[in-house]
């Protein structure tokens, strides 16, 4: 899951996390910050354009295509211009109705 925080408020949010909370760090990619989140990671990403923060999640499929077309034929409308994604990663944006933004992507079946 990801949490997009005002710049303003990132450090205060990233130490908040780190040393009130405990959640011990797991990725270092910086501008980024990533914790254990129990069985989840915790992605906390600076966003210097906006005002208060928000909670993204991530589904994961075994099909993007097929999923995409299942949530679609729903009524889901994706949502891609919301974020650059890397061109090497099988994911699209989606929004639920009440517009928590959702990463879907692709994750092969081990």
């Amino acid at each position: 899951m990801a949490m997009k925080v005002p710049l303003h408020r990132f450090d205060a949010t990233v130490r908040f996390y780190r040393d009130t909370v405990g959640l011990p760090p797991i990725e270092v990619a910086p501008p980024s910050a990533c914790f254990a989140f129990g069985a989840l990671r915790l992605w906390i990403d600076p966003v210097p354009q906006i005002g208060h923060a928000e909670l993204w999640l991530e589904l994961r499929t075994p099909d993007l295509a097929r999923a995409a077309a299942r949530l679609q034929s729903a009524g889901v409308v994706r949502c891609d211009a919301i974020e650059a994604l890397p061109p090497d990663l099988s994911a699209c944006w989606i929004s639920n109705p009440a517009g928590i933004v959702h990463l879907l992507r692709e994750e092969p079946v081990s």
